[in-house]
């Protein structure tokens, strides 16, 4: 299992990664994890693994920003598997212009965006219809989709509500807006922090937003993170809300789901809209929390207004999570219904499952060889 050298709590490919590595190991399978940053010493592991299948996880930041690992179809003997956690949105050198990747993406020959790993893999996960799509219209790849589970399951409430508020500072009769995961620019926080102020001045003087993650990952390295943390707080406190707004920071997994427990909704304003790629959203509907997202382009097909989640439909915009909130907030049917659609779509989504269906693509790639006709395993 071929991944970055980065730490999980500072990258959640890492974390995606732990998560199957164990869950492979718990049903049999002797798993080798592999974390590299560079092509070379990726090579000489593996051929010292002689391992049977070689599985990439790939995203461009795990790999600094470099396409180098996408070469690895080429180099070893094995089958590779490559899953693609991020896809569509950059290439390799970024200067090229589009219309000179065509004809070798059309051939089959070289992707912009992973070399030679999506084209010459045995098989190439999606975690999501929406990179999948992607992929079979611009190479003509037919991926086999396999979906994340909660990077934070429900651990159970192993303390009560009431105790862990005071145990995070979040006054124990809030009404409490969770947002989890790393936080980072492009998750929307700023526009969150926005709408809890401007709800509080419209009379809901009770709301508290707890923001459970760290700062510093792969994406902010600790500079830029201190930063971005000292500007999301001067937010706060230039709209009032400082007493508000509690920065939990990076917290071990029990934690986090008793601290998801003592939320009332939760809320993932993502700047490119919200899908169930993000194990964050997922362990928001494994805790049956009533949960808020932005509009992605294409909409998940998994997240539908009024019956999974209450869709806020305009991204960086805080007046459409006052509203979306809201909803929430007045409607305790709609309330109950989104919690109970969410935490179906969680409850189909567990470690063992997912490692199942790992299992199954890699016999059948060991068994018939390259995976191109498959859309779901």
């Amino acid at each position: 299992m071929v991944h970055g050298a980065a730490a999980p709590d500072q990258d959640g490919v890492a974390d995606y990664t732990g998560h199957l590595v164990r869950a492979l190991a718990a049903a049999g399978e002797d798993v080798h994890p592999v974390a590299v940053r560079g092509l070379l010493s990726a090579v000489r592991r593996l051929r010292a693994l002689r391992p049977d299948v070689v599985h990439v996880q790939f995203a461009p930041s795990a790999f600094g920003f470099s396409p180098w690992i996408g070469l690895l179809p080429d180099l070893v003997t094995p089958p590779v598997v490559g899953t693609l956690h991020e896809y569509g949105w950059w290439s390799a050198p970024p200067r090229v212009p589009d219309r000179l990747w065509r004809l070798p993406e059309r051939r089959g020959w070289f992707d912009r965006e992973t070399w030679r790993l999506a084209t010459g893999a045995a098989a190439t996960v999606a975690t999501n219809p929406g990179h999948a799509g992607i992929l079979a219209d611009r190479l003509g790849i037919d991926a086999v989709i396999i979906p994340i589970a909660p990077n934070v399951p429900d651990l159970g409430a192993w303390v009560g509500r009431t105790q862990m508020r005071r145990w995070l500072g979040v006054p124990v009769d809030a009404e409490v807006i969770g947002f989890f995961g790393f936080v980072h620019p492009v998750k929307g926080v700023r526009y969150l922090i926005e709408a809890l102020a401007a709800l509080r001045a419209a009379g809901r003087e009770r709301l508290h937003l707890l923001v459970l993650g760290g700062f510093i990952s792969l994406a902010l390295p600790p500079a830029e993170a201190a930063a971005f943390r000292s500007e999301l707080a001067g937010l706060a406190r230039d709209h009032g809300v400082t007493e508000h707004v509690t920065f939990a920071g990076h917290l071990p997994a029990p934690e986090v789901s008793a601290a998801l427990h003592s939320c009332d909704l939760a809320a993932f304003p993502f700047t490119a809209g919200a899908t169930t790629k993000s194990g964050a959203l997922l362990s928001a509907f494994a805790h049956r929390l009533p949960t808020v997202v932005t509009a992605a382009a294409p909409a998940d097909p998994e997240l539908v207004d009024g019956r999974t989640v209450v869709v806020a439909p305009h991204v960086r915009s805080s007046a459409a999570l006052v509203t979306a909130i809201g909803r929430i907030l007045d409607d305790p049917p709609l309330r109950a219904r989104v919690a109970a659609g969410g935490a179906a779509i969680g409850a189909a989504r567990t470690w063992p499952r997912i490692a199942d269906a790992h299992r199954a693509l890699y016999r059948h790639v060991l068994n018939t060889g390259p995976v191109r006709d498959d859309h779901r395993v």
